[in-house]
Order: structure tokens, then C-alpha cells, then sequence
């Protein structure tokens, strides 16, 4: 089984200049993401603050860190403190709470919109047709800045099937990058996992998160 090490060089290697790669660390511990970092990573995403407290505790500033999970709301004050970015701002209610807490910390917490482009109402995100509305008034709101779109999908067999959903999210990234709005820089757009982040790629894809490809199946998979 390949290392750690190679995983990260190998899919480096391949994939276009201009993605980065958000290493999804969910159950690894300080070693093996430390690995990921030393060949190349640059970024790495924590799904849940508790788990993620002792990891970057561990580590520190040498990566950026992205909170890539459900933020509950008790929770934003922990999260402020410790991430660089969150990609799950899912509500104004969210962001504004994020707003607070930067504001207190000192500094301005650059944020993804998610988007829950398959409508799924079981699913946190923002429908698509309410992502400009709301970007428009987060613009307004002084210590978060949107750098962009996340997106999920829906769980397919065939991940392929994800393309459509992929398509509609950088629709809806161009169209909100060229409303202009002050504050707003659309420079992120979050899309595609292990296993489907070359149909992301091929539909603009800047940010791919990536777990299994780099660090192994998880205890449970």
C-alpha cells in the first residue's frame, strides 16, 4: 500500500496548476497529517472541532486550517479561534454569529458559502437560487469575507452523475463574481472528494478535498 507521502505527491502531480488541495483529515491523528504536509500539502480541512483541537494543537501555523463540517452555533466561538477558513456558512443567522466572534478575536474570517446544489432538503447548504440574495447581504457584514462557493452534491453511485451539480455551482460562482459586490471576492470554488474530483476539475473546481486518496480508508470504510 502506498505511503502517506506518495498518495500526496502522486495526485500533486496530476492534477492542473491553479487547484489546491484541502487534505481531509476526519480520524487522522498529528502524525499522519503531518506526512500529507510534508510532501506538499498546504491546506487541510477538519470535520469536527474536538477531534481537530489536539491536530492542529500539534502542528500549528504551518498549513491553513478549514473547518469542513457542520458548525454548530455554540460552537462558531471555538472554531473563530482556531481555523483560517470555514467553508460550511450555510445561513446569515451563521455568518453573523461568525461575524461577532471574529469582530471580538480581532480579524476577519474569510468564509465559503455552501451551496446545496442538489436541493436536498435533508441537507444543510443554501438552495442555488438563494446563494446571490445572501451572498448580497453577507457583503455587508465586516469581519467575514465570502471568498467563495463549497459544494457537496448528492451521494451517487456513480460519481460521474455529479457533473450536473458541479456545473450549476460555477454557474452560480461566475454569476455572483460578476454582480460586483464590494467585499466579495470569488476566488474559491470547493468542489469534488477522492472519488470524484476530476469530474470537479473539469467543471472548475479550485479547491478538491481530498481524504481517502491521501490518507487510506478511515476505521469504518
Amino acid at each position: 500500500m502506498p505511503s502517506i507521502r506518495e498518495n500526496v505527491l502522486k495526485l500533486l502531480s496530476e492534477i492542473p496548476a491553479g487547484v489546491q488541495v484541502v487534505a481531509a483529515a476526519k480520524a487522522m491523528r498529528a502524525p499522519e497529517v503531518l506526512e500529507a504536509i510534508e510532501a506538499g500539502i498546504t491546506m487541510v480541512g477538519e470535520n469536527y472541532l474536538q477531534e481537530s483541537r489536539e491536530v492542529i494543537g500539534a502542528i500549528g501555523a504551518r498549513v491553513q486550517w478549514h473547518f469542513i463540517g457542520h458548525v454548530q452555533k455554540n460552537k462558531v466561538r471555538h472554531v473563530v479561534g482556531l481555523f483560517d477558513m470555514v467553508e460550511t456558512i450555510d445561513s446569515y443567522d451563521l455568518a453573523v454569529l461568525f461575524d461577532e466572534h471574529a469582530r471580538r478575536l480581532g480579524k476577519t474570517m474569510p468564509v465559503l458559502v455552501e451551496v446545496n446544489s442538489g436541493r436536498e432538503p435533508q441537507k444543510a447548504g443554501v438552495f442555488p437560487e438563494h446563494v446571490p440574495e445572501l451572498i448580497e447581504r453577507l457583503a455587508a457584514l465586516g469581519n467575514i469575507r465570502v471568498q467563495g462557493l463549497m459544494t457537496m452534491g448528492p451521494f451517487l453511485e456513480d460519481p460521474s452523475g455529479l457533473r450536473p451539480y458541479f456545473r450549476l455551482t460555477r454557474e452560480i460562482f461566475d454569476y455572483v463574481g460578476a454582480m460586483g459586490l464590494e467585499g466579495i471576492e470569488m476566488r474559491y470554488l470547493s468542489m469534488g472528494m477522492s472519488d470524484s474530483y476530476h469530474t470537479a476539475i473539469e467543471e472548475g473546481a479550485t479547491l478538491i478535498r481530498i481524504g481517502t486518496q491521501i490518507f487510506g480508508p478511515r476505521p469504518g470504510q
